[in-house]
């Protein structure tokens, strides 16, 4: 059994979340499938070189696409996450180098940056560093431009933490709105004063981390 592979408990959360499985002709097993598509998630190695204790590669290729078509890896974020404690969420965003293959493109592509040819995931955590949604945009956007969709979801009432590239005021007002507030340090060249409590914001640095500048971000 892999690292990667699904744990029994894992597989019966899962599995009744997965579309109901066609007449015709048997299919490779739901649970191997997964396997493999998470083994070359967690790997970062090509599909052609998925074990084949997982069945063919273009099987779990061909699963994964259509299930994201389908949207039931939507679903199975949805469901997983459903039963966070949204007291205390957390956001940042980390740029992804591509691949090597991706060098053959324009030097004016819309995701090269200072740092090459990037993709930027975003995601929202709850106070446990696990992950409640997450989004992708090219490697040159800021930070701030996912955050709209990011926080539509959030459940109201709770504590937003954040480095201070995310310190915007309509991204306060925002949360305001759902009667939650949002702990992030105030950049340097702020001129109106917020309410921010370092206490917390370096707790919440013990599981999850938080960058305490912006010179990474644009």
């Amino acid at each position: 059994m892999s690292r990667y592979d699904l744990t029994d408990f894992e597989w019966r959360v899962i599995e009744p979340l997965l579309p109901n499985k066609p007449r015709g002709v048997p299919r490779v097993d739901d649970r191997r499938v997964l396997n493999g598509i998470f083994w070359v998630l967690r790997s970062g190695a090509p599909r052609r070189e998925i074990p084949e204790r997982y069945g063919p590669c273009t099987t779990c290729y061909n699963r994964f696409r259509r299930w994201m078509r389908a949207g039931i890896w939507d679903g199975l974020m949805d469901a997983l996450t459903s039963p966070s404690d949204a007291g205390v969420t957390m956001i940042d965003g980390t740029p992804v180098r591509v691949h090597h293959l991706a060098a053959t493109l324009k030097a004016d592509h819309q995701d090269r940056c200072r740092g090459g040819l990037t993709t930027k995931i975003h995601a929202v955590t709850d106070g446990k560093g696990l992950p409640i949604k997450i989004t992708i945009t090219p490697g040159n956007a800021h930070d701030l431009l996912a955050e709209s969709e990011l926080i539509n979801d959030l459940r109201p009432g709770g504590m937003l933490l954040a480095d201070k590239a995310y310190d915007a005021d309509w991204l306060r007002a925002s949360l305001r709105t759902k009667s939650s507030w949002a702990n992030i340090p105030p950049k340097s060249n702020r001129k109106r004063p917020v309410v921010f409590s370092p206490w917390l914001y370096r707790l919440s640095a013990l599981c999850f981390p938080i960058r305490s500048d912006s010179t990474n971000h644009r």
